[in-house]
């Protein structure tokens, strides 16, 4: 070939450009342009931070351990800014790298967002802290203050009070029961409570109620009435408004601010758990800087002041209150408080980073599913997503292609139209689910794995990895390893076991309690998760099980409940399923709540019936083309015989935080499941012919 080239001929175009037409001339012209700007201007792959075929590598001499290929040594992350080691420096960098521009924001209905400055977030949290050391609060006393409000600008103020003067937050929410917020104000020596809503302080007034407590002040972000301040009297707690602590400054003013340390408390996270009291979680400012200058540095991603997040997932949890806003200089707006006006909210805010849990993701897939309600439209949106999901695999990220403005502008719009980052976690997603959300939703997607004892994440997918079913490599505050679960034949040597993490993200233990601690961290350090893992020939962990939750059936089978329940849970009929067995009995049974949303459309192309949800849910055939079809997805996902359900049976309400059968971060409470369906599961028991 390259000998014909040598010996082709010189060839004297420039004749051929003088016989050209002047149409022809503007025709090449227009096309040369046009290849220009295709040039200058198509989308390109985003830059991978590392080969994602080796995406972590060993730790010499750590037991398999592995860490992120991003740290050059086996020392794990502390923090990737020098003046950003604790939370309290986060927001002084934020202040001048923002230009003391918007903070926090939020907005009533119909109107828009109103914005507090940094600085001034600034003072009237020097001001509300030295209204809590007037208060009696101090560093060196044993003494915390709690935070019992929804998400707004006055939690972040309160939060950061706090980190001014070295005092210790504890967050509360009321999805934890009169009983566990009671618990959790004497176990934390709770001294002062900010409370955002009357209904709020007397719900602290009802746990405190005729019992000893460590409560003596509870400020109130509306303007309390004479009776509440007459209540709190009564139980000896001075009521004031957050407001007139903020105002009154002057004669609450210590000598001097009072920063921390990186070693340092910051917050005591109490997680609500399946079983028991809730756990006080320990967390230092270093704990938490180590994990979001971690996040950072594995996404790669480098917001601007005028990056916009949408808080609205609880911040009493520690996903929602990892700020690598703050430490930006970028803005936070808070949603209204009703989540049914989220969607207002996303359009008036515009954000561009989005934090998400896998259900409202799995909602928004069903509802995108759920309009294509034709074969049609559904190729159509099949096509689309495909040619989408080519450009992804090839690390190609955007949402100005023919298919978003055909297909996916509206999903777009519904958040706003201008995010670019989001990140899930908290629980597992389906591959299927986060795979079209990438290509739909046209923005970098990330998905994180880990739990409040390691701040909050402990794994994170890498940029340019659009693959699904893991939750990425471990962060480079941390490093990971598999612990052999013989009675679960998982291995380490086999590139399975139990999830350990140890690093700069791990907590200090639960406050007040050695047994738990004990149970959870090792001697060595690191922190046994629960979870069952694999390794990935690309360095990548998958969640592949659960060792807590397991139980023996009565011929000596281990069963892990969640890994069934997961299976089972990609049926279109199936919203909610709860498998229980115990060692009395050979076999397994589920509690099966049928998708509200889906039922009706599933049983009308599966068995061609029709009718509404609660007539469809009462028949028996219907029930038995869900077990059938439970029973095909068991098989079809590896479930052993013993593994799958024998019976089962519908119920008609979804298991929620309401009827106490869900946790506060959405997972089951086995325990109460299997008190509440006890006389249905008996049922079913006796009905089944050994």
């Amino acid at each position: 070939m390259e000998e014909f080239i040598q010996n082709l001929p010189d060839l004297d175009v420039s004749c051929y450009v003088r016989n050209m037409s002047t149409p022809v001339l503007v025709s090449i012209g227009a096309v040369v342009a046009a290849t220009t700007y295709y040039l200058a201007t198509r989308s390109r792959p985003l830059p991978q931070v590392c080969d994602l075929q080796m995406q972590s590598v060993e730790v010499q001499g750590g037991d398999l351990a592995r860490r992120s290929v991003l740290l050059t040594t086996d020392s794990p992350l502390t923090h990737i800014y020098d003046d950003a080691t604790t939370l309290y420096e986060f927001f002084l960098r934020g202040a001048r790298v923002s230009s003391n521009g918007p903070c926090v924001g939020s907005r009533k209905p119909k109107q828009p967002y109103e914005w507090i400055s940094y600085r001034e977030v600034i003072e009237q949290a020097e001001n509300l802290g030295s209204a809590f050391l007037h208060k009696g609060n101090s560093k060196t006393a044993d003494s915390h203050i709690g935070i019992f409000s929804q998400n707004r600008p006055e939690w972040t103020i309160s939060e950061l009070a706090c980190y001014t003067y070295s005092l210790v937050s504890v967050p509360l929410y009321d999805t934890l029961g009169t009983e566990a917020i009671s618990y959790i104000i004497d176990k934390a020596s709770i001294s002062t409570i900010v409370c955002d809503v009357m209904d709020k302080v007397n719900l602290v007034l009802d746990c405190i109620n005729n019992t000893k407590h460590s409560v003596r002040t509870i400020v109130l972000m509306e303007s309390p009435n004479t009776s509440l301040i007459e209540r709190g009297q009564q139980a000896g707690i001075h009521i004031l408004s957050l407001m007139l602590s903020v105002m009154l400054s002057d004669p609450f003013l210590p000598p001097s601010l009072q920063p921390p340390q990186p070693k340092d408390m910051a917050v005591i996270c109490f997680t609500s758990g399946t079983t028991g009291k809730p756990k006080g979680a320990m967390l230092t400012h270093g704990n938490i800087v180590s994990n979001c200058s971690a996040v950072i540095k594995i996404t790669g991603v480098r917001l601007l002041p005028n990056d916009i997040h949408l808080s609205y997932l609880p911040l009493a949890h520690m996903f929602e209150r990892v700020g690598v806003m703050l430490i930006h200089g970028a803005r936070i707006g808070y949603f209204q408080g009703d989540i049914r006006r989220l969607s207002d909210d996303m359009k008036v805010l515009k954000p561009t980073v989005f934090p998400v849990v896998p259900r409202l993701l799995n909602r928004m897939y069903d509802k995108i599913f759920g309009l294509a309600n034709s074969p049609w439209k559904r190729w159509l949106l099949e096509f689309a997503f495909k040619r989408k999901h080519s450009e992804i695999m090839k690390g190609i990220i955007r949402k100005d292609s023919i298919w978003d403005k055909l297909i996916f502008n509206k999903v777009q719009a519904s958040l706003g139209g201008c995010v670019r980052l989001m990140i899930t976690g908290a629980a597992p997603i389906s591959p299927v689910v986060l795979t079209f959300l990438r290509a739909a939703l046209g923005c970098q997607f990330y998905e994180g794995y880990g739990q409040t004892e390691c701040t909050a994440g402990c794994t994170v997918t890498m940029p340019g990895d659009c693959t699904a079913g893991h939750v990425g490599a471990p962060l480079p505050c941390n490093i990971v390893k598999l612990v052999d679960v013989p009675e679960m034949n998982y291995l380490a040597e086999n590139g399975e076991g139990e999830v350990c993490v140890k690093g700069t993200n791990v907590f200090q233990g639960y406050l007040n309690d050695p047994e738990r601690t004990a149970e959870t961290i090792d001697a060595d350090g690191w922190v046994h998760t629960g979870d069952i893992g694999k390794w990935l020939p690309n360095g990548t962990l998958k969640i592949v099980d659960r060792k807590k939750h397991i139980f023996k059936l009565a011929q000596g089978e281990y069963i892990a409940p969640e890994k069934i329940e997961n299976i089972y849970m990609r049926s279109d009929a199936v919203a909610q399923v709860f498998v229980h067995g115990d060692s009395l009995q050979a076999c397994l049974v589920a509690v099966v709540v049928p998708d509200p949303d889906f039922l009706s459309d599933w049983t009308r192309r599966t068995l061609g019936l029709q009718g509404n949800y609660l007539e469809l849910c009462g028949r028996a055939e219907v029930k038995a083309a869900i077990l059938e079809d439970m029973l095909r997805l068991g098989k079809a996902g590896g479930l052993k015989s013993f593994e799958q359900v024998k019976a089962i049976c519908i119920h008609t309400e979804l298991f929620s935080i309401e009827n106490d059968l869900l946790t506060p971060t959405m997972k089951a409470k086995r325990n109460e499941l299997r008190q509440y369906f006890r006389s249905q599961i008996d049922e079913l028991y006796a009905g089944i012919k050994m």
